[in-house]
């Protein structure tokens, strides 16, 4: 650390040098890197005296008030990727000399001078406690490299109470240096109504709502079936899933081709970041039948948006949704096409559950995250 560091909030004068690195803002668009832009603008809104660097692919288009960016391109050619990790963006930060980095995808920092603290962020443990629902090579690369990550962190940032929990049983010695930094809400994503939205992905009212990437732990299939159930007693509704395609979304395909009521399954794909929030909001509920959350972002966006929420009762979801929400338990068809039927057939469940969702989505603050990553770090 250096002389005379800056703390929010405090009259006391310090300075830290933060590399972030932050190639989750050019190449995916799942949980990681909204969590990590998110990060960055809280940062980048309260920074006064902190030097914050973004080690990324591109240079972007965002306007940041303190941040800088080192653009370090990305190369094409066998073993690219780990070149990247332990080559070129090690040698830019011994370069840079920062006093901290942090990493917001929880693989690395790799290869860093002694004096250089390392700051990394787990989302889940899914590739070690669910390794069946993830490339084998993603299994390989985790059990290799996470524990000597773990080891040599000297912060660790988790986004629940939960994985936090996971972590310590599995790895007890990152007890100590564990730290619970819950995601906020995102400036902007509030609720919002535009029937024009609906028309644009050929949606008609009243419908239910997943979003989510299409991969095995979202239990789709399941979701699918309760739908057919449920449609069966004679329910008027669409089912519109949004997502990108993940990890075995084959089955997924399948599900949605074999169902009964496959005309009024929607499947947008992806969507427009600006228009989440209508459908949030325009659905009747959110259902969320997930068999493991490290946090569950779409479940905080829907509290935002004012709209109900069914999901299931393991992992972080109900630290997330607490009472504001049904539970159903996972792989348990039968309970999720109950509690749908019920939410769908009680106005004023509905209507209490949004009371609850809004005023619950309110305890997450991407400001507060940010004033309590940079308490930890200048210790």
């Amino acid at each position: 650390m250096s002389e005379g560091v800056f703390i929010f909030g405090s009259s006391k004068s310090f300075l830290l040098k933060i590399a972030i690195l932050a190639d989750a803002l050019d190449d995916q668009y799942a949980g990681v890197h909204y969590y990590t832009r998110q990060l960055v603008e809280a940062l980048d809104r309260q920074n006064e005296n902190h030097s914050i660097l973004l080690l990324r692919p591109t240079a972007g288009t965002e306007k940041w008030k303190t941040c800088e960016t080192l653009v370090l391109p990305k190369l094409n050619f066998p073993g690219a990727q780990a070149w990247r990790f332990f080559v070129q963006i090690p040698a830019a930060l011994r370069r840079w000399k920062p006093d901290v980095v942090i990493e917001p995808g929880h693989f690395g920092p790799f290869n860093l001078p002694g004096g250089v603290k390392r700051a990394t962020v787990i989302h889940d443990l899914t590739p070690l406690l669910f390794p069946e629902m993830h490339r084998w090579h993603s299994q390989v690369l985790q059990k290799i490299f996470l524990p000597s990550i773990l080891k040599k962190a000297h912060y660790i940032f988790t986004n629940s109470e939960y994985t936090r929990g996971d972590l310590i049983r599995y790895f007890p010695g990152t007890e100590a240096k564990t730290h619970v930094l819950l995601p906020g809400k995102e400036p902007g994503f509030e609720k919002k109504t535009n029937p024009a939205i609906l028309k644009k992905y050929g949606i008609g009212q009243p419908y239910l709502l997943f979003i989510g990437t299409f991969e095995p732990r979202k239990n789709l299939p399941d979701l699918i079936e309760a739908f057919g159930r449920f449609k069966a007693r004679g329910f008027p509704h669409q089912l519109v899933l949004v997502g990108k395609k993940g990890w075995h979304y084959a089955a997924i395909e399948t599900a949605i081709e074999e169902s009964p009521f496959r005309e009024q399954i929607i499947v947008p794909g992806y969507v427009e970041r600006a228009d989440l929030p209508v459908l949030f909001t325009m659905a009747q509920a959110f259902v969320y039948p997930s068999q493991y959350e490290g946090f569950g972002l779409p479940v905080l966006e829907s509290m935002i948006c004012g709209t109900p929420v069914i999901t299931t009762d393991v992992s972080s979801l109900p630290e997330v949704a607490g009472a504001a929400a049904l539970y159903a338990k996972p792989g348990d068809v039968e309970s999720l096409t109950t509690q749908i039927i019920r939410i769908v057939s009680d106005d004023s469940l509905r209507q209490k559950l949004a009371a609850a969702g809004s005023e619950r989505a309110k305890l997450f603050d991407w400001d507060e995250t940010a004033r309590k990553m940079i308490e930890v770090l200048i210790r």
